[in-house]
């Protein structure tokens, strides 16, 4: 999703999708991208150069924003005294339905905000992300992604928290959150006068370009391109059915068709299809690890040991220690989304009275998608050693290119499991499918901020976000999604500066929810009789 979702492929910066994505066959569809491409062009380079600008620290170079994402993590975690860890059994009750009612407002259940969000930020950043970290970061990359990912999951608290605190419910039922909306009334009633209302409607305007934007670039066209790229080169390639002419445009129709169903359906139609979507991806792929691991049982005690070794080793791939802890934090940022401000748009419909009991369920997404997911990639690819992946070592270390990731994790499955490109194509189609789903949401929930709500305006972007869908399966627009990644991260940069100045506001949701708890006016409600 974001660039999470659709994954990464080198060491820093955007992906070049012109590396990932099915060339455009034919003159005109070729002069229109080069018309888009040399447009956006200048304005991407710009962006990225700012967005992913990077610090060096000895002979690592890393991209500010993955600091600033990290640090925030850190900050928020120590203020609310490892919320993470001390309150982790408190939010699984949550998510199965305990201490909230079905009564309450809102439009989904805990579990639904919660699949809907991870089907937005679990994707091929899982499968590519990872096999790129542990080839430039060697093993130990492992142990600080996973590390990152423990302190990400107390940046989604804060910001989830505060996207169902400043919700708006509408005259029909449904309901608006995020941080256009957290950003705008928030930062007005934490800073008083003027200047409070100015910067909140200036940030919430801003992040509500952005997200749209992503929505409909990353978080759509480029979904649907690498679907139809994989499914191609699973049936044969150009002489495959799939490599005839027109062949994608039909693709992207029917991708179209079936993603159009779901979200003109609202919230409801998206967390019914993704709380049984996102389970399913789960299961398959985590499957097929376990398959992996237990045929090599018994070198995972190696594997684990050379995980923690390799955290603090002088010596490494990219810089040893130093190089590890920066290619894992570096992944896992780009992996769960934590401080994006993407998430508590899901999160904000959720059912239910306290705001912070959706803090408290959000805190599992990056321990779902970057803690047991990505950990499961990188322990797979540990075990397998397959020679590719020694040889990619070997190729970084001397100064040469990066392979692609979904190749390395490929290929440590096939050790094992000759026909799991099968597998994987299955795998990146309901990634990719359900992080379209998830993106039109978020996509829908922006527009409706800058060009109102109303039945019309809904339909417009319904349409405009199934077309770009048959656009992102026929074109290859390099420097548009380019763009669109660098605009999300843009995004966190705005975001995180207002959850600062919201924390005493999640602190205070915090001990009103815990005081509930002692006095009894919030009971679980297993124990409510009927």
């Amino acid at each position: 999703m974001s660039v999470i979702s659709t994954g990464l492929s080198a060491t820093s910066g955007p992906p070049d999708p012109a590396t990932h994505v099915l060339a455009a066959e034919g003159g005109t569809l070729a002069s229109i991208e080069e018309w888009i491409n040399n447009i956006f062009d200048p304005i991407s380079d710009g962006l990225s150069a700012f967005v992913f600008a990077e610090i060096t620290i000895g002979t690592v170079s890393f991209p500010w924003i993955v600091a600033w994402l990290v640090l925030a993590a850190t900050v928020f975690t120590v203020y609310f005294g490892f919320v993470q860890f001390r309150n982790f059994k408190l939010a699984t009750q949550i998510v199965r339905g305990k201490y909230t009612k079905k009564d309450e407002p809102g439009e989904i259940s805990h579990f639904q905000a919660l699949s809907s969000a991870v089907s937005g930020t679990v994707g091929l950043g899982n499968i590519a992300g990872v096999g790129v970290a542990v080839t430039i970061g060697g093993a130990g990359a492992t142990f600080w992604m996973i590390l990152a990912g423990l302190l990400g999951m107390c940046t989604k608290f804060v910001e989830c928290t505060l996207g169902v605190k400043y919700r708006e419910t509408h005259e029909d039922g449904t309901v608006s959150g995020g941080p256009m909306h957290y950003l705008r009334k928030g930062l007005a009633e934490r800073i008083k006068g003027g200047l409070g209302v100015g910067l909140g409607r200036v940030l919430a305007a801003g992040a509500a370009i952005m997200l749209l934007f992503f929505a409909l670039a990353g978080g759509n066209m480029f979904q649907a391109n690498q679907t139809f790229a994989q499914l191609r080169d699973v049936t044969g390639g150009d002489n495959g059915f799939l490599g005839s002419d027109g062949a994608a445009f039909v693709f992207g129709v029917i991708l179209a068709v079936v993603v159009g169903a779901v979200i003109i359906g609202g919230i409801k139609s998206i967390g019914a299809v993704t709380s049984r979507l996102v389970p399913s991806m789960a299961v398959i792929y985590i499957a097929a690890c376990l398959i992996v691991i237990l045929v090599n049982i018994t070198d995972v005690p190696a594997a684990i040991g050379e995980i923690f070794s390799g955290a603090f080793t002088p010596e490494g791939v990219t810089g040893g220690a130093i190089g590890a802890l920066i290619v894992g934090f570096q992944r896992a940022a780009f992996s769960n989304e934590a401080g994006l401000g993407s998430a508590p748009i899901a999160h904000s419909a959720v059912r239910t009275k306290n705001p912070v009991t959706e803090g408290y369920v959000a805190l599992l997404e990056p321990f779902i998608d970057t803690v047991v997911v990505c950990t499961m990639t990188a322990l797979t690819i540990v075990i397998a050693k397959t020679q590719f992946w020694t040889d990619a070592k070997a190729t970084v270390f001397a100064g040469g290119e990066t392979p692609d990731g979904v190749t390395v994790t490929s290929e440590s499955f096939a050790t094992v499991l000759p026909w799991f490109p099968y597998v994987l194509t299955v795998a990146v189609a309901l990634f990719a499918l359900s992080t379209m789903i998830t993106w039109g949401y978020y996509g829908q929930k922006a527009w409706t901020y800058l060009f109102g709500k109303t039945a019309t305006s809904e339909r417009v972007y319904q349409v405009i976000f199934c077309a770009f869908i048959v656009a992102g399966s026929v074109l290859t627009l390099g420097s548009v999604l380019d763009f669109a990644d660098a605009v999300l991260f843009l995004l966190a940069l705005f975001n995180i500066i207002g959850l600062y100045i919201l924390v005493p506001v999640v602190k205070r949701e915090v001990k009103d929810f815990k005081n509930k708890i002692r006095t009894g006016e919030v009971e679980r409600t297993d124990k409510i009789k009927s």
